[in-house]
């Protein structure tokens, strides 16, 4: 997907540090106003007809994380300025500081950036504060918006993503409209196909018989060829990365929550019976089928290990196989088929996703233009460019995901368009939206490190319900 597998707890620090502030404070109803209008939006201030070229001459600021849908952006951008008149000025930083210089840029009400890229997860942290332009307001008024941009052919799980209350356990797709998906990754399976042919192996269509696979690959691989091969890669760090994709995906297959919430109380849920029993059949997995190393183990090392011959199997982001699977990307190149994964046991599929995504900072100056950047930036022009001529994937438009020059394209990676069409319907973040997010995730992750040690599942998942209990909700 991206690199968002960096430890983030200078990010946290930043954040909650920053979010303390008094002078942070969120006002209320005026999200997205300039601190004149604080009961209303800038958007109210565009009125006549719509026209690209309203704020010919304007420079926009934009904070880019080091990435291919950046790289393809940045090619494109020579478009934006000859439709609008405006540049774009960009600074790009790689992940393992990018969210830092955001959340301390974000936090200092200085607007030094107009706009930038943030995962929907960042909505909680960065929402709450007042930090993020609410767009809803631009979306709706048509002398801002061009008809052509369609916010209908937007998937529209992506679209509610980054939709929310503000409010601890609220559920998305209500409230402000925070961020716009840019583009996404789903959760799935990718699988080695030279050693399941040899092995003679299919596709796990229960979590058991994936937990069998990546045994008998890790215990059978070495002797038929593939030298020091293991099962399966998954993420292990002490990281909150290392939730979100296979692990919260399984997760959320067997009908398990992270919290329940009652009356807007947030409860922990994961030292349920059936939350413990599936914690203890996971760490068991990694055990007996992954990775010696496991607990070192984040997007990078997931990825290039499947480019790499070393995993039979990877359960992360579609993405992270893809950029291994491309023609003569990596050595496992043209071996490397799609899969959804295994079913829950109700012969569920749901899904948990990371999207990046484009916000624009509540204290910009600039709202107008940064809101025809952005609008240009999600539009269906250059998102179709984008993912044909360079990396962008996966759409977050219908209307490129459907496109025949992409199917051609993606065609040659055995599965990959199958199983994204099998999973998109049932693909949404499966967490609670809550400002700890992070703190909480982190946490959870030290824990499943703890169980994969040797400690007592039942125990060490009370300890972290216990802790978060008085964090959260």
């Amino acid at each position: 997907m991206d690199t968002h597998v960096h430890d983030r707890r200078r990010f946290l620090a930043l954040a909650a540090g920053a979010a303390a502030a008094p002078l942070l404070t969120a006002c209320g109803a005026g999200f997205g106003g300039d601190d004149s209008k604080s009961d209303g939006s800038a958007a109210d201030d565009v009125t006549g007809s719509f026209d690209w070229k309203r704020e010919k001459g304007t420079t926009v600021k934009a904070l880019l994380n080091k990435h291919p849908y950046t790289d393809a952006l940045i090619a494109d951008l020579k478009s934006f300025t000859e439709k609008t008149g405006i540049e774009v000025e960009y600074d790009v930083f790689p992940e393992d500081n990018y969210f830092d210089k955001l959340t301390v840029d974000l936090s200092s009400g200085r607007a030094s950036y107009d706009v930038f890229m943030l995962g929907a997860y960042m909505v909680w942290q960065y929402g709450p504060p007042g930090w993020l332009e609410d767009l809803g307001p631009w979306m709706r008024n048509s002398s801002a918006t061009g008809a052509e941009w369609d916010q209908a052919d937007f998937f529209p799980n992506l679209l509610q993503a980054d939709q929310w209350s503000l409010k601890a356990g609220a559920p998305l797709g209500q409230g402000g409209q925070y961020a716009l998906p840019w583009g996404w990754e789903t959760n799935v399976v990718a699988y080695n196909t030279e050693v399941f042919r040899k092995l003679g192996l299919k596709p796990a269509e229960s979590f058991d018989e994936l937990a069998e696979l990546a045994g008998t690959i890790k215990r059978k691989a070495p002797g038929a060829g593939f030298d020091g091969m293991y099962g399966i890669a998954v993420r292990g760090s002490r990281s909150w990365a290392t939730i979100h994709p296979g692990f919260m995906t399984m997760y959320a297959r067997n009908g398990l929550k992270d919290f329940t919430v009652d009356g807007g109380k947030l409860t922990p849920a994961m030292n349920s019976p059936e939350a413990v029993a599936f914690t203890e059949d996971w760490a068991r997995m990694v055990k007996r089928g992954g990775p010696p190393s496991w607990t070192s183990y984040t997007w990078y090392q997931c990825s290039s290990d499947l480019g790499a011959k070393k995993a039979g199997m990877l359960f992360d982001a579609d993405t992270a196989a893809y950029f291994q699977a491309v023609k003569g990307a990596s050595p496992a190149s043209g071996k490397i088929a799609f899969h959804p994964g295994p079913k829950g046991p109700g012969g569920s599929l749901a899904t948990n996703m990371w999207i990046w995504s484009l916000g624009m900072n509540a204290k910009s100056r600039k709202k107008s233009a940064s809101w025809l950047f952005l609008q240009w930036a999600t539009g269906k022009e250059h998102l179709r460019k984008s993912a044909i001529t360079h990396n962008h994937i996966d759409p977050v438009r219908k209307s490129v995901a459907d496109d025949a020059a992409y199917k051609d394209k993606m065609r040659h990676l055995p599965g990959f368009l199958e199983t994204f069409e099998t999973v998109v319907g049932q693909t949404e973040i499966q967490f609670t939206p809550q400002a700890q997010f992070f703190d909480a995730t982190t946490s959870w992750a030290a824990a499943l490190q703890e169980i994969y040690g040797g400690k007592g599942a039942r125990s060490v998942l009370d300890g972290l319900a216990d802790d978060l209990a008085g964090k959260v909700g």
